[in-house]
């Protein structure tokens, strides 16, 4: 049996400047549970100082359990999560955005689905509308239409930064998984649907807080349709859909 309740895969790319700050508060909610748990971050090769401030943190840190994974090249988000899913040590695995537009309040609730039986936990993603959120969300809510249409999923937010897996379940699927970048939130939750694993949406409040995104919204969400026409593609030959 596993020794940990949890690992917490933080991946970064050029956070210093909110690193520290989302840190504490993602320690907060974590100390007041009973959970035994690592941090795990994966730095996709930042340019600025976000390791020095990782390495500072574990030092300030050190009766907590905290590593850190570095990429020698910008590999993309999804690599990132994958790599510190296959390193982590926990019965549950997963991750949160650092920036915490989704609170790391919700971590718990998550967790918790996870113990009642869930193989997936994610946030679902409820927006606080605003001018600078709109487009964000009505691209969200057209993209996750196309899921099901094209693909039968019953879901209704894959792209949501804070997912929790049954490790062992999530390591069934992990090397299926093709992308890389932001497509990764789609294949993960479309495979692990069509394997027929209990997926638990968790309702939660997702807050932007700032104009500034890792997203570019316009030209990866031509990515994500480029790739979910593939995808689409691979499962229908291999009769899935």
């Amino acid at each position: 049996m596993p020794s940990l309740d949890l690992s917490l895969i933080i991946p970064c790319y050029n956070e210093e400047k909110i690193l520290r700050q989302s840190l504490s508060d993602v320690f907060e909610v974590l100390d007041k549970s009973s959970l035994k748990y690592e941090v795990i971050f994966v730095d996709d090769f930042s340019q600025d100082n976000t390791v020095g401030v990782i390495k500072q943190l574990i030092k300030e840190n050190s009766r907590k359990e905290i590593s850190i994974i570095l990429h020698n090249k910008n590999e993309g988000r999804g690599r990132a999560v994958s790599d510190g899913i296959l390193h982590s040590k926990g019965r549950i695995t997963g991750f949160i955005d650092i920036d915490l537009s989704t609170p790391a309040s919700c971590i718990p609730e998550l967790i918790s689905e996870i113990d009642r039986g869930a193989d997936i936990a994610t946030a679902l993603r409820r927006y606080k509308l605003t001018i600078s959120v709109l487009p964000r969300f009505l691209i969200s809510k057209t993209y996750q239409l196309l899921l099901r249409l094209l693909l039968g999923l019953e879901l209704y937010d894959t792209e949501t930064g804070c997912k929790f897996f049954n490790r062992d379940k999530i390591l069934t699927i992990i090397d299926d998984i093709r992308d890389t970048h932001w497509f990764w939130d789609t294949e993960v939750m479309v495979r692990g649907y069509i394997k027929g694993l209990k997926i638990s949406e968790v309702p939660s409040i997702f807050v932007r807080k700032g104009l500034y995104s890792r997203v570019r919204i316009f030209r990866d969400s031509i990515a994500h349709l480029v790739n979910l026409m593939e995808l689409h593609k691979e499962l229908k030959n291999k009769h899935l859909i």
